[in-house]
């Protein structure tokens, strides 16, 4: 399981006078997912007050999807995205990994069919080596 956690889009949670605040980033503006997060913040907290805020800045990246997030990716046979390496190159620059590895053979032989998948932070990719389609997290 792949949890909030993982993915980077938990940013805080903390108990203030009995109510459990909880901060949450999306992976988009506009996410539609963010309510269905919501929904489970406050279902896995029956009986007890909860405040679920969303946040938009700092703005949510791939970078802050955790090491053990990016493993549990690859295993429910979604590709993790790369890490950035912040640099530019001195020039506003930035370089871009343009293989994606398939998640289910390691291949780095695969190909975009679609830059829209399952959900808009991922794109649709098929892996040229096994043939396996797979969803692939949109770099940003």
């Amino acid at each position: 399981m792949v949890t909030i956690e993982d993915l980077g889009i938990l940013r805080d949670v903390r108990v203030d006078d009995g109510t459990v605040h909880v901060t949450i980033t999306p992976t988009y503006a506009g996410c539609p997912a963010m309510d269905a997060i919501r929904a489970d913040i406050e279902a896995a907290l029956p009986g007890e007050p909860v405040v679920v805020h969303t946040v938009l800045a700092p703005a949510w990246s791939t970078d802050d999807i955790t090491d053990a997030g990016r493993s549990r990716l690859a295993e429910a046979g979604i590709a993790p995205p790369g890490i950035s390496t912040g640099s530019t190159n001195g020039r506003g620059l930035v370089a871009l990994a343009l293989s994606v590895r398939c998640p289910q053979c390691g291949s780095p032989d695969t190909r975009e069919l679609s830059r829209f998948g399952s959900t808009a932070c991922k794109a649709l990719w098929v892996c040229n080596a096994c043939a396996e389609p797979f969803d692939s997290f949109k770099a940003h």
